[in-house]
């Protein structure tokens, strides 16, 4: 009887854990920042599975830096802390660069350079994965949700967070992909004209957000000093 008490005790505890991780990783990953401009930018340029890879590259980095409030690693959250500005300065460079690139491609180069070579997928991966890695803070993102939601104070034993982690990774993919499946509907109605408009705009969405991020940082910094 004692044993059939634990079983559905650690089974209602997983189930809990994992539907909590679920919603926190998609409603983190909902607000369509950078990359999932570059998510919708992929879809319509290339294809479905790289727009979706892209938003798998944003999800491994969000996992990490969850895996890290999740596990109160504090040596690394005090060097960001300690760091954050000059880390704030690196993650704005990198989505400088990226958004300028976008707004100079051109749809017609790459959609040959593609059916010539076929896509990259792991470059897919690996570009968003940099690009969201580059903002460290994402990891005092994780740490209010985790307070504010009680989640933190149910995690009494160190494997309950692989369980919360788990549902993080796998709410964030329930997002990237439908997001990329949403766009994929309509990617074939849009001609060339229109990609060079979607890469422009993307561009400009990115460098723009980079500046309004670059000029907050500023005045807070003012407000302190």
């Amino acid at each position: 009887m004692l044993f059939t008490r634990k079983i559905v005790y650690f089974c209602d505890m997983f189930l809990t854990l994992i539907i909590k991780g679920i919603l926190i990783g998609f409603l983190v990953s909902i607000p369509l920042g950078p990359i999932g401009v570059l998510v919708i930018q992929r879809t319509v340029n290339k294809s479905r599975i790289a727009g979706f890879l892209s938003g798998m590259g944003a999800a491994i980095s969000d996992t990490l830096y969850a895996i890290i409030a999740g596990f109160s690693l504090t040596f690394v959250i005090d060097f960001i802390r300690q760091y954050e500005v000059y880390l704030q300065a690196i993650g704005a460079l990198v989505l400088l660069g990226l958004g300028i690139h976008i707004f100079f491609k051109n749809p017609a180069t790459d959609l040959r350079r593609n059916k010539l070579r076929g896509n990259t997928h792991f470059k897919d991966i690996i570009s968003s994965f940099l690009v969201t890695f580059s903002n460290p803070l994402s990891v005092f993102v994780f740490l209010a949700v985790f307070t504010s939601s009680g989640v933190a104070v149910s995690l009494e034993h160190p494997y309950h967070s692989f369980f919360l982690i788990l549902g993080i990774f796998t709410g964030a993919v329930i997002w990237w992909f439908s997001l990329s499946g949403i766009v994929s509907l309509f990617r074939h109605k849009i001609n060339l004209r229109i990609l060079w408009w979607i890469n422009k705009s993307a561009g400009a969405i990115i460098v723009v957000f980079v500046l309004v991020t670059v000029l907050v940082v500023i005045q807070k910094g003012l407000r302190i000093s």
